[in-house]
């Protein structure tokens, strides 16, 4: 299977970069290197994150040699003829049972109907086959949840070009015109009232430039600025010359903190903070791609149990019902009443585990619908689904340390720790900077045009008839105690030793969920060879009550066919304890790989990044077929 959540050639390189977290980690278990915290992280911070992967992993790592799953106990050690245990393995066998559902045959498929019970519908039960690579090829391209969390990565790319706009050219222009009539006072003339006098005057003025934030904190602005002006006077006095006047000037200017607000550390930070939120997602998108693999794995076993269990307990009701209609039929003979009761309570009792039985179907069922989310097969249609593939018993080889080293290089857990180091660190260099006083400076620089009319204006400018302008600046500003910038970065240095310790924590689990793991799957490999050889005696203890029930009149004795119904109850159980080990050694494997974080490439699912373009024209809905699925 090699299923891809998006295909994006433009996103290969982010990913790989991504990916090189993991490389980084596997550097720190093999020569103590620091892991993807920043370069100016101080040497403590470094040692404290390589000591705790050195710790987890040092008794692993002095016996790095693999094992293969063994188990003990042997058919032998029972004591039972090949010809008696042919005869086990064809009539008294789970998987012989399980059989019918793997013929696929429409006969076999209508038996396997019969012991369905009617729908929510009232209908006769329907059932559709799934196979468990099929199931999973839908869990990964259908699933909400994985759809859900496939959103994270392009709203972390949004946020990253955001962040970066930041620093983008700013183009600006500001216009602005005003007619103004402003009274004013004038001379008096003789013995007459003072005059009343009026300064008119017209204005445009326009301003024109770009703006640029800088990656050192600066701000950098190039502008022009033309105006025009009018005035009319009737005052005594008159107005000035050039009468209209135009100007026109070239204005550059920076802006540069010097100590609060300085560098790319604190300039870049939000850049840094966002890429690291988009590896966050990414991370967070694989987390659910691999718990959605590993739940369609557990709930397609468990399915694959119910089944099972379903068609064991149908063969339960047979025998039993069987053993009751010879128990009656001894009435006339030996037969008492509360024997028969007695067997009539036991067939009952297996009918009602049916009835449970065929609950536990559709509920696994349904719990397998809302994983693969296929629209031939909604949760709230009543088909059951059919799993077609048996439960196998391989042995696998292991290896405690490289499961270990597995785990640290690819739970997204361990990468998610080290990017909140990452982000706390950087949070941290914001807040050292922030305890520095605010000191500013400004420069600029202008050129300056200003004649009767605009033209003349900018030809006054370029001959620099007119004296440059020159301002030099600086702002100084200091809070008194300074106890909020303190506190801030008080505060950021607890959250990035938080960090760490989150860090750490982390691994102690990743290491607890690969040693539970693997215990399981070692134990439940055992298991399955006991739960098998206690199926074979009791298949074996149940055939000799039959051979005798055969060859002598003892064999249908009440008391004997009462002790007949007891050891189906006995045999019954063991088939089901084994179909339980078999079914719980399978779900172990996928744990293992959740637990390492290998599920994907266990599954061989190519794991892709999707972009908001794809995101946006819907193709994150990759259609699939299944191999063997019936249409609606």
């Amino acid at each position: 299977m090699k299923t891809l959540i998006q295909r994006c050639a433009g996103r290969r390189t982010r990913l790989s970069a991504w990916a090189g977290v993991g490389g980084v980690l596997a550097v720190i278990i093999s020569a103590g290197c620091s892991s993807a915290i920043r370069d100016d992280a101080e040497s403590d911070l470094r040692a404290s994150v390589t000591a705790a992967l050195q710790r987890e992993l040092r008794e692993a790592a002095e016996h790095p040699g693999s094992l293969e799953l063994r188990r003990d106990g042997d058919v032998a050690s029972l004591e039972i003829r090949p010809e008696h245990l042919e005869e086990i393995d064809e009539l008294y066998n789970p998987s012989k049972y399980f059989e019918v559902i793997e013929n696929g045959t429409p006969d076999r498929a209508a038996q396997v109907s019969g012991l369905l019970a009617a729908d929510l519908l009232g209908l006769d039960a329907r059932t559709a086959p799934v196979g468990l690579r099929s199931a999973i090829e839908l869990a990964v391209g259908r699933n909400l949840s994985v759809q859900e969390a496939s959103f994270g990565p392009p709203i972390g790319q949004t946020n990253i070009v955001t962040a970066e706009a930041a620093f983008d050219a700013v183009f600006f222009n500001d216009f602005q015109w005003a007619d103004t009539d402003t009274p004013t006072t004038s001379p008096v003339i003789g013995l007459g009232s003072p005059a009343r006098a009026t300064n008119a005057q017209q204005s445009v003025t326009n301003s024109t430039g770009i703006r640029r934030a800088l990656t050192t904190g600066g701000q950098f602005s190039a502008e022009q600025r033309i105006s025009y002006t009018d005035v009319r006077a009737s005052s005594f006095g008159g107005v000035g010359t050039p009468n209209p006047a135009s100007s026109a000037d070239f204005v550059f200017g920076i802006n540069q903190p010097i100590l609060q607000g300085f560098g790319p550390d604190v300039a870049l930070s939000e850049v840094r903070l966002s890429r690291n939120a988009e590896r966050a997602s990414i991370a967070d998108l694989r987390s659910q791609l691999i718990n959605t693999v590993t739940d369609t794995e557990r709930a397609y076993w468990e399915l694959v149990r119910t089944f099972r269990e379903l068609l064991i307990i149908g063969r339960l009701l047979e025998r039993g019902q069987q053993v009751r209609d010879e128990i009656k039929a001894r009435r006339v003979l030996d037969a008492v009443q509360a024997q028969v009761a007695d067997a009539v309570s036991a067939v009952e009792s297996r009918r009602a585990e049916l009835l449970r039985a065929q609950r536990a179907v559709r509920r696994a069922s349904d719990a397998l619908k809302l994983l693969i989310n296929d629209p031939r097969f909604p949760v709230g249609s009543e088909t059951i689904l059919l799993p077609l593939d048996p439960a196998l018993d391989q042995p696998i080889v292991y290896s405690l340390t490289d499961a270990l080293r597995a785990a640290i290089e690819n739970r997204p857990e361990v990468a998610l720790a080290v990017l909140s180091i990452d982000d706390a660190s950087i949070r941290q260099a914001v807040a050292d900077n922030g305890r520095l006083p605010t000191l500013d400076l400004s420069a600029e620089f202008q050129l300056r045009g200003f004649d009767e009319n605009l033209g003349d204006a900018y030809e006054d400018a370029f001959e620099n008839e007119f004296i440059d302008d020159f301002a030099i600046g600086a702002l100084f500003e200091q809070a008194i105690g300074n106890r909020a910038d303190e506190a801030a970065y008080r505060r950021a240095r607890l959250e990035r030793m938080q960090s760490v310790v989150a860090y750490r924590r982390v691994v102690q689990q990743v290491v607890l969920d690969v040693k539970d793991a693997l215990d399981d799957v070692v134990t439940n490999y055992k298991l399955i060879q006991q739960a098998r050889l206690s199926r074979i005696a009791a298949a074996e203890a149940l055939r000799t009550l039959l051979v005798e029930k055969e060859l002598t009149d003892r064999g249908f004795t009440v008391e004997r066919l009462d002790l007949e119904l007891s050891q189906q109850d006995a045999l019954a159980a063991a088939e089901r304890a084994e179909v339980s080990a078999l079914i719980d050694y399978q779900v172990s494997l996928a744990e293992l790989s959740r637990a390492q974080g290998t599920a994907l490439e266990r599954n061989r699912i190519d794991f892709s990044v999707p972009n908001a373009n794809q995101v946006e024209d819907g193709a994150l809905a990759t259609e699939y077929e299944v191999d063997g699925a019936a249409d609606d």
